[in-house]
């Protein structure tokens, strides 16, 4: 007899963590003792992707995976050390901004047998250390390239969003038997819509508009 593994995912902004990591890490940069001076710099940056999606010319996938990349090239020259350090701060302060209902579910379906992920755009390292305690078994988002332990703003990014986030939750299960009928996602997204609809427990985390609306239509649990 084949034993089907159960998965719960999670997203991270949102969900999990109840605010905006980007802006959180804006606003740490711009506040950061020793890198401060950078932020003008990614400021003038930012502003051409951000006001070309507010003004509809620049699509939202797009203009979040460039985010990413403006936002380490800020960071360029940082050792994987300094890095970690960063971001030990950023996570030190998104704790207490935790959903408390997602983490209470989160250890609940771990105490279950269920196979739990965490699969978000925020950055790998980020994640890693921010949900340091919680029980989760695989950890997807966007990873940071290095080059001699060095951050490398040369090379490409993939930012984890939408179907990326199918496309990795897909390539890590691989082979494995997946109960997804009794599995759960978790997400407040529209853009989370692919993921919640893998599985036959979708959740919507205080949704979004659009993702209430679907919710309500299709009988969803909405905390």
């Amino acid at each position: 007899m084949v034993i089907m593994m159960r998965v719960a995912i999670f997203d991270f902004d949102g969900t999990l963590y109840a605010k905006e990591t980007y802006q959180l890490l804006m606003d740490h940069l711009k506040k950061h003792p020793v890198y401060h001076t950078r932020f003008n710099r990614f400021y003038r940056s930012i502003l051409p992707p951000y006001l070309g999606h507010k003004l509809k010319v620049y699509p939202t996938h797009k203009m979040r995976a460039r985010s990413m990349e403006i936002y380490l090239k800020a960071l360029e020259g940082l050792s994987a050390n300094e890095l970690e350090e960063y971001f030990k701060e950023i996570s030190d302060k998104m704790r207490s901004d935790f959903n408390p209902l997602v983490v209470s579910q989160v250890k609940q379906h771990a105490q279950d047998g269920l196979h739990i992920m965490l699969v978000s755009g925020a950055y790998t390292p980020l994640l890693h250390i921010a949900t340091k305690g919680l029980p989760f078994d695989t950890i997807i988002g966007t990873d940071i390239p290095l080059n001699n332990r060095t951050l490398d703003t040369k090379a490409p990014i993939h930012h984890v969003q939408g179907l990326r986030k199918n496309e990795q939750i897909e390539a890590f299960l691989g082979d494995k038997e997946i109960d997804w009928a009794n599995s759960f996602a978790y997400g407040d997204s529209y853009s989370d819509l692919s993921v919640l609809n893998l599985v036959g427990n979708p959740v919507a985390v205080q949704p979004e508009p659009r993702l209430k609306d679907v919710a309500v239509k299709k009988d969803w649990l909405i905390i």
